[in-house]
């Protein structure tokens, strides 16, 4: 299999542009066991990553230069793996990799940003099985400090929670693009999907919590969102400071009668919302209390 550089003058020359942007301050990249320029980032033009999105992706924060719930990442990562096949792709050191990773890239004090991901490699279009040229890269950038709150709106695509995708985080994400981008076009920085059935899912890039006269509620995994990380610690430390905690199925009139609204991700944390398209949310106790305990777990790096 011949292998194409991403500064090659070839069809993928029409990226470098962008992706030097994105790498733009990366000195190291991790590529299937190797240290390697991120401009010498190896790919085949038969990989199915590239033609058909057939991959899987983390996004983990380190905090200092500690990835902060890298053995959750990876066990989700290696779930997925497993649900398309691919038992055995994740090396068992990642963890040490992840550290010499920040640290060759500058990046051992305040928070960075690490993403970690799997490309199906060749292989037939009517086929999961990872091709011999399949890659397991992993690149950090540094990240800003998130906002306090944001404004969203109602997308008008649907989730699918019959979807055989469903709960993965996948490399297939277009989707997600064409979402946020029809939300920035309206002046929101992110978007909520509903689904097939008429219920609440997820954001875009978080999962959506709700607040009712001091309940925590959030759609159950059933309606086909991300098991989010910060999504599942979120619910262990509500029940820890006797919030109660409710996983279930959301209707457009419950989100549009509660008091609190906050998402969950890796690298935002807990970020309140302020804004559903017209309708606006004060901020409220139960999401400060959340969000104070998130960081101050950040700054201990403790969350269990």
């Amino acid at each position: 299999m011949v292998y194409v550089r991403w500064s090659s003058p070839c069809i993928f020359q029409i990226y470098k542009s962008s992706w030097t942007q994105h790498v733009a301050g990366m000195t190291r990249l991790w590529c299937n066991g190797q240290w390697i320029d991120p401009l010498d980032f190896p790919v085949s033009p038969t990989d199915r990553g590239v033609t058909l999105g057939l991959g899987l992706f983390e996004t983990i924060l380190a905090i200092d230069g500690v990835p902060i719930l890298a053995d959750r990442h990876l066990a989700r990562l290696r779930g997925s793996c497993e649900r398309l096949g691919w038992g055995g792709v994740i090396p068992d050191d990642l963890k040490h990799t992840m550290v010499e990773l920040i640290e060759g890239n500058d990046l051992s004090s305040g928070r960075s940003r690490l993403r970690l991901s799997i490309s199906g490699g060749s292989g037939l279009v009517h086929s999961l099985a990872l091709g011999t040229d399949h890659l397991v890269w992993m690149g950090a950038v540094p990240a800003a400090n998130p906002p306090l709150e944001t404004a969203v709106t109602l997308s008008p695509y649907l989730r699918n929670e019959r979807s055989a995708l469903a709960g993965l985080k996948c490399a297939s994400y277009a989707e997600n693009v064409v979402a946020l981008e029809h939300a920035a076009r309206l002046g929101f920085e992110e978007t909520l999907f509903f689904n097939t059935s008429g219920h609440l899912c997820e954001a875009a890039t978080a999962n959506i919590f709700l607040v009712k006269s001091g309940k925590l509620i959030t759609p159950s995994l059933a309606s086909g969102c991300l098991p989010g990380i910060t999504r599942e610690r979120v619910i262990g430390m509500a029940a820890r400071v006797g919030i109660p905690c409710e996983e279930r199925e959301v209707t457009m009139e419950e989100l549009q009668s509660v008091d609190e609204l906050f998402l969950t991700s890796s690298i935002r944390g807990v970020m309140r919302v302020s804004r559903v398209d017209g309708l606006t949310f004060p901020p409220g106790p139960v999401t400060q209390s959340l969000r104070e305990a998130w960081n101050q777990a950040l700054v201990r790096k403790i969350f269990d």
